[in-house]
């Protein structure tokens, strides 16, 4: 009886120390980087969530930029992806058809000009960057269907490029849904 009242004092004790550390350490990111803490979400001008800045999401509209493939249809419940070889069947079949929509979406653009970031999925089939070149090659479509001229977009790809970590980390890369709010304000002349 001793060892069983023992353990429910240090089960409930080490429940206190636990929520009281969750509680401290909440409060504190909430203090330094609030904008962090509650998942870097993005507003529209009604103020209802459109997104988050760490999240991808599926852009097909001819006048948006189209993101990374993602396998889990962008759905943050459950990250990841199948670790598929490049000569598992599946992947050539979704490579393919990737590239076949990219030629039908871009007929200016040669196949040969295709960044691989934009046929193949992140580890985390979630990522909202895409690369520069990536950005880059889609201008000639958004500027056809929207109307902004090519040089506007350039800008607005260069506004959007974040540069690597530190000067040497990581890949100079591009927020689609970033961007994309401000392909839309642009055709809202916003």
């Amino acid at each position: 009886m001793k060892t069983i009242a023992v353990t429910i004092r240090t089960s409930v004790a080490l429940m206190i120390v636990i929520l009281a550390y969750q509680l401290v350490v909440t409060g504190i990111a909430q203090a330094v980087m609030p904008d962090k803490a509650d998942g870097s979400l993005i507003y529209n001008d009604k103020h209802e969530v459109i997104g988050s800045k760490w999240i991808g999401q599926n852009f097909t509209s001819p006048g948006y930029f189209h993101g990374r493939i993602s396998s889990i249809e962008y759905n943050a419940v459950s990250s990841g992806t199948p670790n598929y070889a490049p000569s598992n069947p599946d992947m050539l079949e979704r490579t393919k058809a990737s590239v076949e929509a990219w030629k039908s979406e871009n007929p200016g653009v040669p196949v040969s000009e295709l960044p691989v970031d934009l046929i193949t999925n992140s580890g985390s089939g979630l990522d909202p960057h895409i690369s520069v070149e990536a950005a880059q090659v889609q201008i000639p479509r958004i500027s056809k269907s929207t109307g902004i001229p090519e040089e506007q977009l350039k800008e607005l790809v260069a506004k959007h490029t974040q540069e690597r970590e530190l000067g040497v980390l990581g890949e100079r890369a591009v927020n689609v849904l970033l961007l994309n709010i401000d392909v839309q304000k642009t055709v809202n002349g916003k």
